[in-house]
């Protein structure tokens, strides 16, 4: 059995289990913790309010 990202096989009996590798599924798991492309975060909204607040 492979890895459906990478097509790399998968050897360990967890990876097998899970149908993904543990490289892969960091990966995955970083993409989902991330903000859609171009939405602002908490801190650089506050970041731009005190860069507008101080001019």
């Amino acid at each position: 059995m492979n890895c459906p990202i990478c097509n790399r096989p998968l050897k360990s009996k967890n990876s097998i289990e899970r149908g993904i590798g543990p490289v892969c599924e960091i990966k995955i798991q970083r993409l989902k913790d991330a903000p859609p492309e171009g939405q602002l975060s908490f801190l650089e909204d506050e970041l731009n309010d005190s860069v507008k607040n101080s001019n």
